[in-house]
């Protein structure tokens, strides 16, 4: 009876330790949902060139987080907006602009970005990710801006936003960043030389404008012009033809009459 009462004690034991067991193991799996990625960081293993990995990201997958060996953590893929107030930048001519605008950036989902962002911003709040990418923006920004002349960033916007946007882009992948979108609401500058930019182009719309006006008044008075002439040709050569024809039939009478 007690070599029963022994073996019912060991079977409840191996069960609770199998029970336990299987409760650490599914704590322990985590599944990573398709708005963030799952960062697993510890004892990760080696990379193909034989150095040790830092971590191992997971983007709409699972994986099962070892137990005292490996830790995890979750990157947030929304997007975050951020305003880049640029002051005093030093153009090309040495005149300083100013360039409000609006960038949107997330962490990308690119392999090798993945690792950046896992290395570089683990861990960090939304405020600090903001303001490392907002010094990087403005950097890149001052450089961009340093190669170009006012009238360029004034009148060839895409030109300017595409070497920013390609600059940029560049830069956000070491920190584990994509940008996805570019606003730059305005360009000013200090010295109001964008400002007489625009008058004289608008006096030069409203001159070209007048001059255009203009010609089509003349080519107007021209064609009314030939209008009266043609008019007064054909009207010029009714009356010669039909003088011409009073003329043959007078003739045609007189004709008539001598012959009686």
């Amino acid at each position: 009876m007690s070599n029963v009462g022994a073996l019912i004690g060991l079977i409840g034991s191996l069960v609770a330790v199998i029970f336990v067991i299987t409760i650490i193991i599914l704590s322990r799996y985590k599944r990573c949902p398709s708005d963030k990625i799952l960062v697993v960081y510890g004892k990760i293993g080696r990379a193909k060139d034989g150095s040790e990995r830092s971590a191992k990201c997971i983007h709409g997958g699972a994986a099962f987080i070892m137990p005292v060996f490996q830790n995890y953590e979750f990157l947030d893929l929304t997007p975050m907006s951020i305003e880049v107030n640029l002051n005093k930048a030093l153009s090309k001519q040495n005149i300083r602009v100013d360039v409000p605008s609006r960038f949107t950036v997330a962490i990308s989902t690119e392999p090798s970005v993945m690792t950046n962002a896992a290395e570089r911003i683990l861990g960090l709040s939304l405020k600090a990710i903001q303001e490392m990418a907002k010094d990087i923006i403005i950097g890149q920004m001052r450089l961009i801006i340093a190669t170009m002349d006012i009238e360029e960033l004034n009148t060839d916007r895409d030109k300017f936003l595409e070497a920013v946007s390609k600059n940029v882009e560049s830069e956000l992948k070491k920190i584990g960043l994509k940008l996805i979108n570019v606003n730059v609401t305005d360009i000013e500058d200090e010295s109001g030389y964008i400002v007489a930019l625009g008058k004289e182009a608008a006096a030069k719309a409203i001159n070209d404008a007048k001059k255009m006006v203009a010609e089509r008044e003349r080519d107007g008075e021209v064609g009314k012009a030939e209008a009266e002439r043609e008019r007064d040709i054909k009207i010029a050569e009714a009356k010669r033809d039909r003088e011409i024809g009073i003329a043959e039939a007078e003739k045609e009478e007189r004709i008539k009459m001598s012959e009686a």
